[in-house]
């Protein structure tokens, strides 16, 4: 009996998570942002010391790039919307245990802090306030939560969505 209680629970789990759509980056954007996006020319990833970098952290507008990367577009219909989406954590925030509770997600790994950060509307700010140990922010999360239209700001870039993490999970190649 109890590894039929298991065996369901494990079903359970399995449906809620089939439940929750899997949202891709693109998504984010609106068309008129995805559309810019694919014209742009491309654009090297220099050191921070590059002139299209804030000494404040983050693009500065005016140097050079399409408004696309400066944009915070969001799309209205994912507003409170549950979602599961896949990206690079970019540490802001840990508990007194040293685990990470506050973390922006983008897109490619090292965006913010090696390379030009992506635009604010792809760059989702993640609350998890039960923390989580964050031993690389090259391995790529899986964060699973309520994706809302808010708009933040640090030294490191600024977020156009937010996501109060119900649950995360790293993705490794045994845990596709």
């Amino acid at each position: 009996m109890r590894s039929l209680s298991a065996l369901l629970l494990i079903c359970f789990a399995l449906l809620a998570q089939a439940a929750t759509p899997e949202l891709d980056w693109l998504e984010l954007m609106p068309a008129s942002d995805r559309k810019a996006l694919e014209e742009m020319p491309e654009i090297t990833h220099d050191s921070p010391e590059n002139t299209g970098f804030s000494d404040k952290g983050g693009l500065r507008q005016g140097s050079g790039l399409p408004d696309v990367m400066y944009s915070t577009r969001t799309v209205p219909e994912l507003n409170g919307k549950r979602i599961r989406l896949a990206g690079y954590p970019v540490p802001l925030e840990n508990d007194a245990k040293g685990r990470s509770t506050a973390f922006f997600l983008v897109p490619y790994p090292g965006a913010c802090i090696h390379v030009p950060p992506p635009p604010p509307n792809q760059i989702v700010l993640v609350r998890y306030p039960k923390g989580f140990a964050l031993e690389d922010i090259y391995a790529p999360l899986q964060v699973e939560g309520r994706l809302a239209i808010e708009k933040t700001s640090n030294e490191l870039a600024d977020a156009a969505y937010v996501i109060n993490a119900a649950s995360l999970r790293l993705i490794t190649e045994d845990n596709p």
